[in-house]
């Protein structure tokens, strides 16, 4: 059962508004589902239009934050909880830990990061949590291709481009989420 998930995505909105449509459609979901939203704290771009819209549904979020980002990334206002840690390290080893599965939306090389740890960690069997690319649009359609292209040139291993489930929209998702959470607020 799926309790939390750990949001990956942009600390900008980009430029297309259908991606902080996207936030916003996740985060309410999240609080319907009562799955808690853990997070990088941020109140701007994608993650903090997500965070925002779980808490106006009444959902409970956690924002996990470095120190050095708090005046970039600006800590967002009205989280349940709030942790503020001294490395970015701190903070995925955080956010692993209380989260039940993993979901990128679109974003920059941040969100890359943080996907593609998740994706070695969960390769070398360090957890076996869900990873899901929430798509609308495509976005994640070049990166599946890679990991793809990866697994055939023999860089890793055949089911490499599994690692990472595409989900075409929110519908996808609340699939996935089935009946997880409603009894963690």
């Amino acid at each position: 059962m799926i309790r939390s998930l750990l949001l990956f995505c942009g600390s900008r909105p980009g430029h297309d508004p259908a991606h902080a449509e996207l936030a916003a459609g996740f985060g309410a979901l999240c609080a319907a589902r009562g799955v808690t939203l853990v997070y990088g704290g941020g109140r701007v771009g994608l993650m903090g239009v997500a965070a925002r819209a779980c808490m106006a549904g009444g959902g409970r979020v956690i924002g996990i934050i470095p120190r050095l980002l708090m005046t970039t990334e600006i800590a967002q206002d009205g989280l349940d909880e709030l942790h503020v840690v001294e490395t970015l390290h701190e903070r995925k080893a955080l956010m692993h830990r209380l989260s039940d599965a993993i979901i990128a939306l679109p974003g920059s090389i941040g969100t890359l990061d943080e996907l593609f740890e998740s994706l070695t960690w969960r390769e070398l069997g360090i957890h076996d949590k869900p990873i899901w690319l929430l798509d609308g649009g495509d976005y994640w359609q070049p990166l599946t291709a890679l990991l793809a292209h990866i697994g055939d040139a023999g860089f890793g291993p055949p089911h490499l481009a599994t690692l990472a489930e595409p989900l075409a929209d929110l519908a996808a998702l609340s699939e996935k989420l089935g009946s997880a959470g409603h009894a963690n607020r």
